[in-house]
């Protein structure tokens, strides 16, 4: 075992090691599985330079503490979550130096289940079927986190990303990654200023409801109109 490596302090309720799933065996009765939030898996390891497909640690509810053996850069993401390293807070949805021998923290949840913790390298655990996922009901992967397990590091890919995830939604420049939290929240205020908009089926994003326009009621039915 080479010094990049992370040790489990605490396991928390159920963490695991997760990436992008194994798709296309399902044929073989092998689900896909994989990060159950994709797009904050992305997220966090974006933000430590790694790609993807990088192994992150999906943690449920109560988070981790884990403690690397070398200096490293993390950033955790998806549900929101109070963070430290030695007891002292450090940003969530942003990158993090954790000094070797520091114990980095995940706390339990205040909004959403499930965080993400990336680590520069990502987690390099053995990978089964070309994935590295912990899938509880095939049983392939790692086993979920137990307290005192050694996980292996990859060596970093890159920088950081330049961009900063904690930046407030239009303060921030174009193409800075905006996290869930803050997202939620825009979404919120467009739709208190424009009450009008409302989800359309079968479509990603919010779109106006033209009925509102025409002094209907926003979802009623156009009248059909009677010949003369």
């Amino acid at each position: 075992m080479t010094d990049r490596a992370l040790s489990v302090v605490r396991a928390g309720a159920l963490t695991t090691v997760q990436d992008l799933g194994r798709p296309g065996h399902a044929h073989l009765g092998v689900p896909r599985s994989g990060a159950l939030d994709g797009p904050a898996h992305r997220l966090a390891n974006r933000l430590v330079g790694n790609p993807a497909t990088a192994a992150t640690l999906e943690t449920t509810l109560t988070g981790c503490a884990v403690r690397p053996r070398t200096a490293t850069t993390v950033a955790v993401t998806g549900a929101a979550c109070p963070v430290t390293v030695d007891g002292r807070p450090a940003p969530w949805g942003a990158p993090v130096h954790v000094p070797a021998g520091a114990v980095l923290e995940l706390g339990a949840a205040t909004h959403g289940v499930r965080c993400y913790l990336a680590c520069a390298g990502g987690i390099t655990v053995e990978p089964v079927l070309g994935s590295r996922a912990t899938d509880l009901l095939s049983g392939l992967g790692p086993e979920p986190l137990a307290d005192g397990t050694v996980l292996p590091l990859g060596c970093p890919y890159g920088p950081p990303a330049a961009a900063d995830a904690a930046r407030s939604p239009g303060g921030g420049r174009a193409g800075a990654a905006v996290p869930a939290r803050a997202a939620r929240r825009l979404v919120h205020r467009r739709r208190a200023t424009h009450p009008d908009h409302r989800p359309v089926p079968g479509l990603r994003g919010v779109q106006p409801d033209r009925a509102a326009h025409r002094g209907a009621r926003p979802g009623a039915r156009p009248r059909r109109r009677t010949p003369q």
